[in-house]
């Protein structure tokens, strides 16, 4: 049987960093990639009648929608086939070399682009819930908010980096000596967080080894070639799971608040760049230069918050995180159009939040869950995560093309908050992290 020992500091060094070989695309999607489509590849005259800004959006709760339909099946499979580490490998190769290609389509290719695009997010989000479901497996319950906030802490430098790196590149562009114009350093920018992906996955794999034996398919599914019984026992499995859940509330209720105030959150988080090229009128550059600063500050915020967690508790520090996120959301509808600095000052305050509510709410749930189905659990997570993610984007959308304006826009995204507060403040943490022993998970006996 294969297994890992929990705390050992080379698995967890190579688990964190996938964290920073995924967060070059992350932070490319939004600081260069969102305003790239809005400006070049749609263009100021929009397409089919509507702005580029209206367009990105809806494709971002599209592409959720997608995401909501697989990731659970994909969790459960991995969990009884003992490939965590496999399955991770390769989605992040199918999401990676999908951003070499998307960096190269056409100006007013729009739908090409993101047909494209939405490939690479299954890509990167799917890998996601298999690199989630390590977590309870790497670190114990008193360790586990540090390694949490390790994974996005080393995230968020890597992903800085590398924008750093295409930021030069993009500034140099702009300059009469230099040999290729500020498009296709773009293009070379969103070409290279691919590049990185992938070479960064490949070194952080070393360190991270596959944990358990993959089980025998039960009677049902033996007779199944493997590409139809995989599926179809993740799709059983994981209804099986959604409807043991509805029988423990503390759980179910998280997950709740959780779908809620993560709209808010990635809201935030994919609409910012689309929303400062398409309502506020910034440059490219002044965009990645509040990436930059975000990533960066987050570094330190999410270590903030996990200390911040050991004094007064995961709960009540996400429940003040998102308090400040509300905040923040009133503060971009007032922002001035063409002044970077307001934008700027933002992003310091995005940084310092955007990394403890992540870690913390990851963590958090991984304390609930029963270890031996991480990754399904962590499926449920993440397909929460992207059907929460389908709503605020929607609003956004509906909200903009209605009003031609983002900022009422962007202040919609305050309800999400408010609801997923209340209903945070309603968990019991403590009754939630019994009744992990009250899940029973016996090969096919969940079925």
């Amino acid at each position: 049987m294969s297994t890992i020992a929990k705390n050992d500091k080379k698995t967890i060094f190579g688990w964190a960093m996938y964290d920073w070989a995924n967060s070059a695309y992350a932070t490319t999607s939004g600081a260069i990639v969102a305003p790239f489509f809005t400006g070049v590849i749609v263009g100021d005259d929009g397409f089919l009648g509507f702005s580029g800004e209206t367009i990105w959006s809806s494709v971002v709760s599209v592409g959720a929608m997608l995401l909501f339909l697989i990731m659970p099946v994909l969790g459960a499979v991995a969990d009884f086939s003992a490939a965590k580490r496999s399955f991770l490998k390769f989605f992040a190769m199918l999401g990676a070399v999908f951003t070499l290609i998307v960096a190269w389509v056409p100006m007013g290719a729009v739908p090409l682009f993101l047909m494209l695009f939405l490939i690479t997010q299954i890509g990167f989000v799917a890998a996601n819930v298999f690199y989630d479901g390590f977590l309870p497996i790497i670190a114990t319950e008193d360790t586990i908010d540090r390694v949490s906030s390790r994974g996005f802490a080393m995230g968020y430098i890597g992903g800085g980096l590398y924008v750093l790196i295409a930021f030069v590149l993009i500034l140099l562009a702009g300059g009469d000596d230099f040999p290729i114009d500020e498009i296709t350093a773009s293009r070379i920018g969103i070409a290279g967080a691919g590049v990185w992906w992938i070479l960064f996955t490949l070194f952080a794999l070393r360190n991270l080894p596959e944990h358990g034996d993959a089980q025998e398919l039960p009677e049902q599914y033996a007779a199944m070639p493997s590409w139809r019984a995989y599926p179809k026992l993740g799709f059983d499995r994981t209804v099986a799971t959604a409807r043991k859940l509805i029988g423990f509330k503390q759980i179910l209720l998280f997950i709740l608040a959780f779908m809620f105030y993560n709209d808010g959150t990635q809201t935030v988080i994919n609409i910012s760049g689309a929303y400062a090229e398409g309502t506020l009128g910034l440059e490219l550059s002044e965009i990645i230069i509040a990436f930059l600063i975000v990533q960066f500050v987050a570094f330190g915020g999410a270590f903030a918050f996990g200390a911040i967690s050991d004094k007064i508790g995961p709960k009540r520090a996400i429940i003040g995180n998102l308090f400040v996120w509300i905040g923040l959301s009133i503060g971009a509808y007032y922002l001035p159009e063409g002044e970077a600095t307001a934008f700027w000052a933002l992003a310091v305050v995005v940084g310092f939040v955007l990394g403890g509510v992540q870690a913390l709410s990851r963590s958090l749930y991984g304390t609930m869950i029963p270890e031996e189905a991480s990754a399904e659990f962590y499926g449920f997570f993440s397909v929460f995560s992207k059907f929460s993610a389908i709503w605020g984007p929607l609003l956004f959308a509906i909200v903009s093309a209605r009003t031609g304006s983002g900022r009422p826009a962007i202040l919609s995204v305050v309800t999400f908050y408010v609801i997923g507060i209340v209903l945070l403040a309603r968990v019991d943490i403590d009754e939630a992290r019994r009744s992990r022993d009250d899940w029973s998970f016996d090969g096919a006996d969940v079925l």
